[in-house]
Formats: structure tokens, sequence, C-alpha cells
């Protein structure tokens, strides 16, 4: 990844050249084949680059709105800054783990209820999904130095799915003034397939407009900077035996561009290292089936999620499995690129009090 985009393209070449069906050298040699291809059955999977720092965007304009209407009302759903700055909080990297692994319910302080005016202590009742997808930094930039957006692709090696699991009821207690903490860092699960972005190219569409208002010069975009990337959501509730569906949105909804975000980040000289994880923040569509998060689905817990067998929720419960899935789809291409499962099962706290 530190290689830099020259090496990442011409290993990723010399890998397809290999796997062709015009290319003996691994069909025609038996053991070579069962030496350097691995059945994924008998595979674990692992974190696909140790994770330096991680840094968590909100950029889904559909997201940011709907949040803002809940707890502002509609005519202030979007602060003032958000049209103008791709907004971040740094996160923590030490709990970033891989697709599969358990993540158990957490526990802090949270207002009992709407009108309290002190918190108790206890684990969260509003555990909730964030579907995102996460980008690595391959060649960073020195300290002092920014990347600018015209060569902001050239330092970002792929794409992940990316679970930001959220406690609601902890982060609506513990976010002001300085934004979201313990609601989050118990865990972020993302899938252990980075997809470069060289095999995304011919997914590149136009996002949405930003004419008004037109970020300042070094946010412009010269060039296509969206995915198409189908993204669903699947939750297993522990009554039930099998995955449903209960969103499905695009990448390419998303407002503030991959390299929008890294132009950003690193504008004050922030510097980034190989390994660094950015994250879009949820991903959320115009339409209720595409909203990226239990938060927007239920309305913050107004309306219930209907499952199998008379089956509901507004947010997790222990035992509930979770599963993203990406798929990045143009009808021009004939083909399409799968991202693999970002998956994770809800495991009971272990604090009461």
């Amino acid at each position: 990844m530190s290689l830099g985009r020259p090496v990442w393209k011409a290993t990723r070449a010399a890998i397809q050249t290999l796997l062709s069906k015009d290319t003996p050298t691994l069909r025609e040699n038996e053991a070579l084949v069962k030496k350097v291809l691995i059945p994924l059955k008998d595979v674990t999977m692992h974190l696909p680059a140790n994770i330096g720092d991680y840094t968590d965007f909100y950029c889904s304009r559909d997201h940011a709105t709907n949040v803002g209407i809940m707890f502002r009302g509609k005519e202030n759903a979007l602060q003032p800054n958000w049209l103008h700055i791709p907004v971040g909080y740094h996160g923590r990297a030490s709990s970033v783990v891989v697709s599969g692994t358990d993540i158990r319910r957490p526990a802090g302080q949270k207002l009992p209820a709407k009108d309290a005016k002190a918190p108790v202590f206890g684990p969260s009742s509003r555990l909730d999904i964030e579907l995102e997808v996460g980008w690595f930094v391959g060649t960073g930039n020195k300290l002092g130095d920014r990347i600018d957006i015209k060569n902001a692709r050239d330092h970002i090696f792929g794409l992940v799915l990316v679970n930001d699991w959220s406690a609601r009821d902890i982060q609506a207690w513990e976010y002001v003034p300085l934004g979201p903490f313990l609601g989050k860092s118990f865990g972020t699960t993302i899938s252990p397939w980075i997809v470069t972005l060289d095999a995304l190219e011919p997914f590149l569409v136009d996002g949405p407009d930003q004419s008004t208002p037109q970020p300042l010069p070094y946010l412009q975009e010269q060039q296509p900077a969206a995915y198409d990337v189908e993204l669903q959501v699947q939750i297993k509730p522990n009554e039930s035996s099998k995955f449903e569906t209960v969103a499905v949105t695009n990448l390419k909804h998303m407002y503030w561009s991959i390299t929008q975000q890294l132009a950003h980040h690193t504008v004050n000289g922030c510097n980034m290292r190989p390994g660094d994880m950015g994250a879009t923040g949820t991903i959320s569509g115009p339409e209720k089936g595409s909203y990226g998060s239990l938060l927007e689905l239920t309305w913050s817990g107004q309306n219930k999620i209907n499952f199998e067998n008379g089956v509901e929720r507004l947010f997790l419960q222990d035992g509930d499995e979770v599963k993203l899935t990406g798929k990045a789809k143009n009808g021009n291409v004939g083909y399409h690129i799968g991202f693999g499962d970002c998956s994770g099962k809800i495991l009971p706290c272990l604090f009461s009090e």
C-alpha cells in the first residue's frame, strides 16, 4: 500500500494475467494451484492492514438531514457548516474489527427519559448500525504538507464496507460539545477485502450537485468522483433463522466524495500514513427504504421494523446478527464487483450498574 499507485496497478495487472484463461502458468500446474489458491472455507480472514488512525466522516446529506430534522426540526436540519466542509471526527482505531467478530453491547451513561435532568448507568437500549464505506490511505503526506484534490485518488488504495455500531442513547448524552466518544468506540466492523480504486474506475459516476453553495477551490472536483455501489443492510433477529433486507441504498448518493474527504483532512497539514482509514459516515438515500441506520428507519424509535413471524425491532437486541453487503455495478460494463460481507452478532452486556 505504501509503494504507490504505479505499483498497485502493476501488481493488479500481474494477478489478472496469472488468473486469465489465456495464461497457462497456473492452469497447467496443479501443485502450484494448490499452493497459491486456498479455498475460502479454509481461510481465517483478518484486518487487511494495521490501522494507525481512523477518521469517521458525516458525508451523506440525506442522513444528516434526517437526523437534523429529528433533533432540531426541518428548518434547522443541516448545521451552517455542513454544505461547506466534510464534517468528521477522530475515531478509535483499536476497536476496528474484521467481519465476523462478535460485538459486545456497551454500557455507559444515558438519560432515563427525554426530560430527565441526570443520567443513569447501564447497558445501551438503543444499539444501532451505521451503513458506511471505508477508504484506506496508500501513500500519505508529510506533516505540514497537504494532498491536493487533483491527486487525492492516487493516495487512496481502495474501499471496504464499514458498520460503525452506535449506542444512540450513550451518544445523545455525551456528544455535546466535543462529539462522539463512548457511543462509538466499542466496535467498528469492516469487511476484509479492499476493493482497489483501479478496479472501481468503470463504476465512477457524477455525485450530487454541489453548485449551491459551491465548495471552496481546494474542495472542487474536476472529474466524476462518486461510485455506483449498491449497498444493503440485512438483519437476522435472534428469534429468526434467516436474514431479511431492511435497507438498500447506494454510495453514489453521498454528498462529499472520498477524495474531498482526504483533501479536507490534510488541508491543515495533517499527515496521513499508509493503513490509515477514513469512513464516509452513514450512507442514506432519499427514500425510507434507503436509510442506512435504524435511527432513521424507525425515526428515532417511533416506527417498528417488521420481520417475518411477527418479530419487531426498534433497535438491536442481544443475539441479533447484522450483515452489510456491497456490489459495484454498471450496465455498460457487463460485470459487477462484490465487496464481501461485513457482519457481526450482538452479545449481551457485561455490566448492569
